[in-house]
Order: structure tokens, then sequence, then C-alpha cells
């Protein structure tokens, strides 16, 4: 609500400053010319700082940022944790990483202010039973802000591994997850020495307990909370934002601007609202063959963006810990044109049509390739030619989960392909529709398309509306 209070708020700030301009040019005795021409930069200057400022007001001061993501962070800790530990049986859960080394999961706990690990931090989860629930602790020098409480006093007991030791054993647990994993890297940040010597410090009986946390570290880099979602949604706006401002004469003058200026014009963009991107994002331009001969005939460059182009964008930002990936695509209309051709419209339409297949075989409990080859038998027999590499996204860009396809592994992916699917999960609908048009030429065109969505167990819905429709730039 606060957030919608200052856009309000700065809005009328804005109309007040141009009524003020409006005022101030009424009351000039400047010469009639220089009037307009002074009426006509205000106006310019009003109307394009607006439409910046619109993007940047919805992004969070630091300190704000900070709370939110703290907020997000201690009931994903309270309430996430303790549900996948009971549902995998895990009864102990040890997270290990050295400054400058950090364990990814380890990243994901630490609070905002805590920007690496310090010295050797230890997390640790212990289910305590359904009275007690799960109980964390740092052991560690420092407790890890107001979440993990330190359990460790150097002075009193100088060996870390020791004192881990000591409140295993007291626990007792059945077994004890450790971050190491065959096929997910995210879960696999436990060191070669921190496990050679946590387990040395560990008696023999508690030694023969070591399991792979797996199973519930990507759980818990794969579920998605409400809060979690309540902010995706702001988040994939303003990603979808940044890409419509940049797909516009405010970032592309035909016949002028380079793929690579629009790269950087968007990486600068991002840098200048105060956000990170997870990835240099990339700008790729489609043409018939005949058109790009042409050019080459001319001597014009084949980078530079001209009238008639298919401008296609692969882009993600990363903000309140969240990660967008997002690909759309542009047409930059000729002298006359109003819309992207109907052809092109079509392919886009197709991609769409992929994307709803797709999508409607997600099953909690059916594996990423058995949702890929349901996908692709039903796109080739509708007569599409699919190409099908969604993954899971959130925490990470390309994150753990239930992965469908990668572009070189139509047939399937083995291990994060074998992973079956869960509710309250996010993923990034990535995909290519090879379109064959009589007006494009002899070879289809790539409609590739990349949107971002949740599925909660039952249905899935896109955080928020894919690209249906072109972005259209003006050459004239």
């Amino acid at each position: 609500m606060s957030s919608l209070f200052n856009q309000v708020k700065s809005n009328q700030v804005k109309a007040n400053q141009v009524k003020a301009n409006r005022a101030f040019i009424a009351g000039s005795r400047l010469p009639k010319a220089g009037l307009l021409f002074l009426a006509a930069l205000l106006a310019f200057v009003s109307s394009t700082a607006q439409s910046a400022d619109l993007i940047a007001e919805r992004i969070l001061p630091l300190r704000e940022r900070a709370a939110l993501q703290d907020e997000i962070l201690a009931d994903r800790l309270d309430n996430l944790v303790p549900q996948l530990m009971r549902r995998e049986g895990i009864e102990a859960w040890v997270l290990i990483a050295r400054e400058y080394n950090e364990d990814p999961i380890v990243k994901t706990m630490l609070p905002a202010t805590w920007l690496n690990a310090r010295r050797r931090t230890v997390l640790l989860f212990i289910d305590r039973g359904e009275a007690l629930g799960v109980e964390r602790m740092a052991v560690a020098r420092y407790a890890v802000g107001d979440l993990f409480p330190g359990v460790w006093n150097p002075e009193e007991q100088p060996d870390q591994y020791a004192r881990i030791a000591e409140i295993l054993s007291a626990a007792n647990p059945k077994n004890i997850a450790l971050n190491f994993s065959n096929d997910y890297a995210l879960a696999d940040g436990l060191t070669y020495s921190e496990q050679r010597d946590f387990s040395a410090a560990l008696p023999s009986e508690l030694r023969s307990r070591l399991v792979s946390s797996e199973p519930v570290a990507v759980g818990w880099l794969e579920t998605r909370t409400d809060k979690e979602m309540t902010a995706y949604a702001d988040v994939m706006a303003i990603a979808h934002d940044i890409i419509a401002e940049g797909f516009s004469r405010e970032a592309i003058t035909p016949g002028i601007t380079t793929t690579e200026d629009l790269e950087w014009w968007y990486r600068q963009r991002v840098n200048d609202l105060g956000l990170t991107t997870w990835f240099h994002n990339s700008i790729e331009i489609e043409r018939p063959k005949k058109v790009s001969a042409a050019l080459m005939a001319q001597g014009a460059a084949l980078d530079i963006i001209y009238p008639g182009d298919h401008v296609h964008i692969d882009f993600g930002i990363t903000y309140l810990n969240l990660q967008t990936d997002t690909q759309q695509n542009a047409y930059i209309l000729k002298a006359g044109e109003t819309e992207a051709p109907s052809y092109l419209q079509r392919a886009l339409s197709e991609g769409n049509t992929l994307q709803d297949i797709l999508t409607a075989n997600f099953r909690v409990g059916r594996t990423g390739n058995d949702i890929l080859a349901r996908s692709r038998a039903q796109a080739i027999g509708r007569g599409l030619t699919p190409i099908i590499y969604t993954h899971p996204i959130g925490l990470h860009g390309h994150a753990a989960g239930t992965t469908i396809g990668m572009w070189d592994k139509q047939d399937g992916v083995p291990g994060s392909g074998d992973y079956a699917m869960q509710p309250n999960t996010a993923y990034s609908i990535e995909l290519t529709a090879e379109v064959s048009l009589p007006e494009w030429g002899d070879d289809p065109l790539k409609m590739k398309l990349e949107q971002n969505g949740f599925f909660d167990g039952e249905t899935f819905r896109y955080i928020q509306p894919r690209q249906t429709q072109y972005h259209l730039v003006s050459s004239d």
C-alpha cells in the first residue's frame, strides 16, 4: 500500500511540475517562436522523465528492499524448512561454507546485510519433534543476523568441528544430511576438505548416518512461497516494462542502432535502476535470407536494426533475490505500416500454442522427461516443430528442480529430467517453435519465447501476461 501511495504522490508532484512549466511559459516574454520551442522541449522532457521514472519509482530503496528480503527469508526458514525436512524424513541438516566459497544454498539463507559467509559459517537444522519443532542455529563465531542464533564459543571450545559433533551427538538424529549431489550443482556445495574434516570429527555411529541432502535442498530451492509470489509479480512487471522501453524509439533508431548498442542500452538501464542482471542479455535479428543477401549487396552492416526486421531479446534481472528470464520479440515497422505482417503474427500464435501444449502437461509427480515426451508428441501431431528447454526459476535463473528438455537434449535430460514435478514451483517456459512461412522463405522462422510462470499443483499461470502481440517500433 505504501508503494502505491508513493507512486500516486509522485505522479501528483509531476502533474504540479507540468502546471508550473505551463504557467512559466504563459507568463514569459520570449518571442513566440522561442515559446513554442520551449513548450515542446518541456513537454518532451516531462514525458520522457515520467515514462522513465514510473519504472524507477516501483523499485524499493536498498534499506526497504533488505527488510522485505529478510521478511521473506524468515518466513521460508520458519515454515518451509520444517515442511521439507519432514516430507523427506531428514532429522538433521548441516550446511558448511567458508567466506568467498559459499555453498550456493547457504547464500540463499543469509540475511540481506550478510553479503558473504564469515570465516567458516555452519548452519544447522535439527528436528526436535512435533512439540519443539525444527531448531536452527549457527555453529560459528557469529550469530547469523536474527535468523540463526550462535551456539559456539571459541574461547570455551576452540575446535569448531568438535562443537558440531557435540551438538549432533546430543541430538542423536537418525540421519544427517549434507549438501552433496550427483545431479544438481546447486545442491552440491560441500567442498572436499569441509566434508573430510566434518566427517572425521563425528563418532563412527553418526558418520554412518550421513546422507545426501538433495531432496530437501532441491525442495528449498524450487518451492515458492505466498510471500515470494506476491513480490514476484512486481519483479516480473518491472522486467517486462524494461523490455518494452528498450523495444521502442527510446532505444532503437532504425538504420543506426546495432544489436550490440541495444544490448548495452539494456545493461545500462538495469544498472541505472539500481538492479542487476544474472546474465548479459542478447539481441538477435531474424530476417529472410533474401533480405540479408540484399543488404550485403548494398554493403550494409547486418548487425544494424532496419525496418522490417524481426528482433528478439533474451533478458533477465535480479531483484528481491528473485530472477527473471524472458524472451520476447519486436517488429520494426516499415514506412506506412501500423502493425506486424499477418504471417509474423501467425508465427507468434504458433509459439503460444506450443506454450499451451507444454503447460497443459504439468502434473505433480510427472518427471520432466515425461512432460517433454508428451508435449513434443502432441505438438508434432498438431503440425508444429518444437524445441523445448524449460527450466525451474526462482532464487537462481537456471534453478534446481524439474528440467523439461534442453535445446540439445530433446529426448530427455538424465538426472534433473528424471526429477518429479512438485507443487508451488516456478518455471521459465522456454521454447522455440520453428514455423514454415511462404512469405519468409525456405527456412523456417524460429519463434523463440520465454515466459515465467507458477504451478500450484493444480493449475499453471503466468506471473505476468505472456507475449501475444509484437512490440512495434516506428521507423518514422
